[in-house]
């Protein structure tokens, strides 16, 4: 079975791809959802988040995602610590979904994370593949999406990583750059290519 690590900016169109590799019988690990599930389940996960940053849930459970992007993003340690509590549930839970997937004999694992190349995740792939397109097909993509201005949508750009990174450190690059159609071909072909 081929671990395929996806990842690349915000609106680039890694959803198409994902979902190429799912026509293609492969299992699916969006690690972000995974994140979200794991905050709603683990109470594991809910205790080291609270003995590092205190209060940071809500009355009815949620994560209080303002009170503790305020106390991790100005700080450089305590990002840190967080990346490091999350990505070790998240990366467990990641490795349970990969054993299940060999288990039912899929030809692959597609794992979506955005910052799949700076974790350990990036060395349990065989293979890495970045999904890039133009600024502003990406601008009208998450505007579209999420229903943002134009200039959220350029701020939450210029504060990822540029196109450049994804392509000088994955395996492969997908250019969407065409029609959904064409994009979703250019996906099927190169996954054949890796599945086979």
């Amino acid at each position: 079975m081929k671990i395929i690590g996806i990842t690349g900016p915000t609106g680039a169109g890694k959803t198409t791809a994902l979902n190429v590799l799912a026509e293609f019988g492969c299992c699916v690990i969006d690690c972000d959802a995974v994140y979200h599930a794991l905050l709603a389940t683990s109470a594991a996960l809910r205790q080291d988040l609270a003995a590092r940053f205190g209060d940071v849930f809500l009355p009815g459970g949620g994560l209080d995602r303002q009170r503790l992007g305020k106390l991790v993003f100005q700080n450089e340690a305590a990002l840190s610590d967080l990346n490091a509590i999350t990505h070790r549930y998240v990366n467990a839970e990641v490795n349970r979904r990969i054993a299940q997937a060999e288990a039912e004999g899929r030809p692959g694992a597609a794992v979506d994370a955005i910052a799949l190349l700076e974790g350990e995740l990036r060395d349990r792939c065989d293979v890495t593949v970045a999904v890039i397109a133009p600024v502003e097909v990406r601008v009208r993509r998450i505007m579209a999406r999420e229903g943002i201005s134009e200039e959220y949508a350029r701020a939450r750009i210029a504060a990822q990583k540029p196109a450049r990174f994804y392509q000088d450190n994955c395996g492969y690059t997908l250019n969407n750059d065409s029609t959904p159609e064409a994009f979703a071909e250019q996906a099927r072909r190169l996954f054949r290519q890796i599945l086979n």
